[in-house]
């Protein structure tokens, strides 16, 4: 390495590659943190916008073959970190959660649960922090994929001005936080509730609740389009919503709808997924899809026997066990997701700067 070689000189070279998920270079993307060069060697450390990101070592490569000619055969150190980026939407109603994430589809049956769940965990599986917020109040299935009964305790907290408010304990599984109307009513009780009863109890969790500070809060929608997507547009700033649809037809007509409704009530729609991908609905009508509608295809989930199974165990988490047969499907997904996030927030308009005269 040559000896007039420094920090700066290192960072000039490496600013300029191009990320390869995101397809900005380094340097508009923010992400060298540290740049260290003496005649030991070159020390680099990035700090990716999301801990589900695929593969950086494919960013190590570019690094070091940007810097072999002037280094040789000095060792070229690269170490990653992440701080995702988010909106950080929910000040105003005491939320800390950087990203909100809804989970919907057109209709039921389609596995909506499911990915939500799968979603929620293979983000925390990567070093996120993750709540589920289970807002299918007709329906909810969550606590039964989750394993988690009981009801959640309400707790006291001193806020930084002296004030005593009451919050709501989430409960846990495998390290995730959750809330749904499942652990507050008798499971084969109906819940038959208007529109303004609805709008109520959402705000209700996404205020009270104590989910700490969150990276993401992935929201299971009910199915179809009805208030709670309305709710949530007018109560937090949402990262944009993941649409889950089977491959065959008549689900995909649905899927439409739940487009529609996301930007009718002004959330980014961050793309669809294909759930029960395989020979008993078909493969590849969602990517179709969402290609004619200008949507990015998060991915697939394959016909497997054993998500069914540790759903009805109460053990999603296993799904990304080593062993796991759908892990790989399931954590490109959640990737995918995590990205898309990143890519709607660098896309995003600037704010207008006002200058003080």
């Amino acid at each position: 390495m040559s000896s007039s070689l420094d920090a700066n000189q290192v960072r000039s070279l490496i600013a300029p590659l191009i990320d390869p998920e995101l397809n900005r270079s380094l340097g508009e993307l923010g992400v060298i943190t540290k740049v260290e060069a003496d005649h030991n060697g070159v020390q680099i450390e990035l700090t990716l916008p999301t801990p589900a990101y695929p593969h950086p070592t494919r960013i190590a490569n570019l690094i070091r073959e940007a810097l072999s000619t002037l280094v040789g055969e000095t060792p070229v150190e690269v170490t990653f970190t992440s701080k995702v980026k988010g909106k950080h939407a929910g000040g105003n109603i005491g939320l800390r959660v950087a990203n909100v994430i809804a989970v919907g589809s057109g209709k039921g049956g389609v596995g909506k649960s499911t990915v939500s769940a799968s979603l929620a965990y293979g983000l925390l599986k990567s070093g996120a922090r993750v709540g589920l917020l289970d807002a299918d109040v007709y329906g909810p299935s969550i606590p039964h994929l989750l394993g988690v009964s009981g009801q959640p305790e309400i707790k006291q907290f001193t806020t930084p001005d002296g004030r005593t408010i009451d919050r709501i304990e989430p409960l846990e599984s495998d390290g995730l936080r959750m809330m749904s109307m499942g652990l507050m009513v008798p499971a084969e009780q109906a819940v038959v509730w208007r529109g303004p009863m609805l709008h109520k109890w959402l705000t209700q969790l996404l205020h009270q609740t104590n989910w700490g500070e969150l990276d993401y809060l992935i929201v299971d929608m009910p199915p179809g389009t009805g208030d709670v997507a309305l709710t949530l547009s007018q109560t937090v700033q949402l990262a944009g919503a993941v649409v889950v649809c089977t491959p065959q037809q008549v689900a995909l007509l649905d899927a439409v709808k739940a487009v529609s409704m996301f930007r009718q009530v002004k959330i980014p729609v961050l793309g669809m997924v294909e759930n029960m991908s395989g020979d008993i609905f078909g493969r590849g009508g969602t990517r179709k899809k969402a290609e004619e509608m200008g949507l990015p295809f998060l991915g697939e989930i394959p016909i497997d026997p054993q998500i069914r199974i540790q759903g009805d165990a109460g053990k999603m988490s296993r799904l990304f066990d080593a062993e796991s047969p759908s892990r790989e499907a399931l954590t490109n997904v959640c990737q995918q997701v995590a990205l898309q996030v990143v890519r709607e927030l660098l896309n995003a308009p600037a704010m207008p700067t006002l200058e003080i005269l």
